[in-house]
């Protein structure tokens, strides 16, 4: 038998960052730098100290998210949450706010929220500045514009002393590569926006021939919550991002062979064995599955015995309404044998009567249903007690059906025979066969077949999602292609894997069967994942701060900034290759017409 595969969804809240307390040696002798993986999924900010009391990892984790409600009318202003404060990103889906387009920094009003965060959080004590270094990852081939941003943005208003720029993945290479830098290899970094091909010749990145995918986990994401609310209109809400990528991350898998893969998951023995069924929440109440037989019975008559004591109330009700009619009628009565015929002839037209008989007739009538009335109250005030475990639950107290009154009284009851429908015998329905059970907890479940596979493979089919891009697979080969066989021979021979999308289970046998397919016959190549993709930036990032902290290599000085502006860059073995801005020679303005170039001779000639 295969396995029970149903996992629950954890739907996990994050908890907020608490407010460190920073050591001692991150201040003397010297103030250390801090590190910061800007990344547009995720920031992750820390000390690179080499001092054991200082930890050699990120302190800070926190999605690089910010959400500002307006607040309420009349009370307070608006409220700001980042990261890990919001607790749970769905409820504020709609108020999240990123200061990333792509990968690329755009809103620096949200970016100095981030930052705001960062150094509050890790205790930054100096009083109106940050006197601490600042190691910072930026994007790849980072627009000129966005690094003058950054820069104005820490060098004017957090008044740092000086700043440094690198790539994430090549802080992961160079963190994954230290023992044998500086070396050539092939970059494949797959982020939450964006993956990218990266050449490194000789430890420094060849950025010509740099190539960028605009997929990644986000659009992955985004597709396989498509998937699954077309295929589970039913729980349409309840299928939210932040499960899907909880699904990516821990279901999904990379097929070495797709189109073989989908062949395997036509077979039903193959789809039963490989199936994951996620437990979506529900509630047991809803069918009234969980109520026991004795709170069925104990419910029944508590709507009888209620039921008895309405037609009990309605009766007497009724009695008093009889009573008066009568005593009205009898007074008629007296009238006529007093001998008042006037006031007796003008009580029948106001009864709506013609003759002496009519009125005796309902008079007989009245009194004859009075005193069915009063015999049934007495009767249901003996027979207080009702046995509805051994008899039928009928309608108590019913009147027989010979007058007009009774049958007010079973029109009356009637009205409230739909509410205890539920409550008929099943004697009365008798059932030929056993009634299926329905589960609520299976109706709950999404069954995750090839949906594990198809949301991972856009990055090497884009056109899955409509996407007119070459996938990984392609643009890798492009970019070999534009250096020499021997050059192509050093770079496949380190072919490196960084990124949070690429640990999905099989990506490294998927790219090891791509190369294989494209290098020449009996060449070599090899692929390696990094150690930890997702935090591997930072840790580079650290060991290239505690390495470079005293030498001048690689840092932006606030004299620099001043200097030669924020899009400055000092190179290094991670940064990205500073071009600077070439504006335009202007043109010579053209020669002035003659008469204007001559026409300091007399007004009175020029008129």
């Amino acid at each position: 038998a295969a396995p029970t595969r149903v996992f629950a969804f954890r739907d996990a809240r994050w908890a907020p960052d608490p407010v460190l307390a920073p050591s001692a040696a991150v201040r003397s002798p010297q103030p250390a730098p801090l590190v910061i993986d800007n990344g547009s999924f995720q920031t992750r900010a820390g000390w690179a100290c080499p001092d054991p009391a200082v930890p050699a990892e990120p302190l800070l984790r926190f999605r690089s998210l910010a959400a500002r409600s307006r607040g309420a009318r009349g009370g307070a202003g608006a409220e700001t949450q980042v990261g890990n404060d919001l607790g749970s990103p769905e409820p504020l889906r709609w108020l999240l706010r990123s200061p990333f387009d792509r990968n690329v920094p755009v809103q620096l009003e949200l970016q100095e929220l981030l930052l705001d965060h960062v150094f509050q959080r890790l205790g930054v004590s100096s009083q109106g500045c940050v006197d601490h270094p600042i190691v910072l990852t930026e994007a790849v081939c980072n627009p000129l514009y966005s690094r003058q941003m950054m820069s104005e943005l820490l060098f004017e208003c957090y008044q740092v002393p000086k700043v440094s720029y690198g790539v994430d993945s090549l802080y992961s290479f160079y963190h994954n590569r230290r023992q044998s830098w500086p070396c050539s290899g092939l970059v494949i970094s797959s982020g939450y926006q964006c993956t990218h091909i990266l050449p490194v010749l000789e430890g420094r990145l060849d950025a010509k021939h740099c190539k960028r995918i605009n997929l990644g986990g986000c659009q992955a994401a985004v597709y396989l919550q498509r998937l699954l609310q077309l295929k589970y209109p039913g729980h349409f809400a309840a299928i939210t991002l932040s499960r899907m990528e909880e699904i990516l991350h821990e279901h999904s898998y990379i097929a070495q062979d797709y189109t073989e893969e989908l062949q395997k998951w036509r077979c039903p023995e193959y789809y039963e064995n490989n199936v994951h069924k996620m437990q979506l929440p529900f509630s047991n109440k809803l069918l009234g599955s969980t109520v026991a037989s004795e709170e069925k019975q104990e419910k029944r008559q508590q709507q009888l015995r209620r039921l008895q004591e309405l037609n009990a109330r309605r009766r007497e009700e009724k009695l008093q309404l009889d009573q008066e009619r009568l005593d009205r009628l009898l007074y008629v009565q007296e009238l006529l044998e007093d001998g008042q015929m006037d006031q007796f002839h003008k009580a029948l037209v106001e009864l709506n009567m013609d003759s002496a008989e009519e009125l005796q007739s309902y008079i007989n009538k009245l009194s004859l249903s009075v005193e069915q009335t009063k015999q049934k109250i007495l009767q249901s005030e003996v027979n207080i007690e009702v046995d509805v475990v051994d008899s039928k639950p009928e309608t108590p107290d019913l009147e027989p059906m010979g007058s007009e009154q009774s049958l007010e009284d079973v029109e009356s009851i009637n009205e409230f025979e739909p509410l205890f429908a539920e409550e008929q015998p099943e004697v009365e329905k008798p059932v030929a066969a056993v009634q299926p059970v329905f589960n609520l907890a299976e109706y709950h479940q999404l069954f995750l077949g090839t949906e594990r596979i198809r949301a991972p493979e856009i990055v090497f089919q884009p056109s899955l999602i409509g996407e007119d891009q070459a996938g990984i697979a392609e643009t890798m080969q492009y970019v070999l292609e534009r250096y020499s066989k021997e050059q192509q021979a050093i770079l496949v021979q380190n072919v490196f894997l960084t990124g949070g999308n690429t640990m999905y289970p099989g990506l490294k046998a998927r790219i090891q069967k791509e190369l294989l397919e494209m290098r020449p016959f009996q060449s070599s190549f090899q692929v390696s994942l990094a150690s930890s993709p997702v935090l591997d930036a930072w840790y580079g990032a650290r060991d290239w701060a505690v390495e470079y902290m005293n030498r001048e290599e690689g840092w932006i000085s606030r004299k620099d900034y001043e200097e030669k502006g924020g899009e400055y860059l000092k190179e290094h073995c991670a940064s990205n290759v500073y071009v600077p801005i070439r504006l335009p020679k202007q043109a010579p303005r053209a020669a002035e017409a003659p008469g204007r170039a001559s026409g300091t001779g007399n007004p009175s000639e020029q008129a």
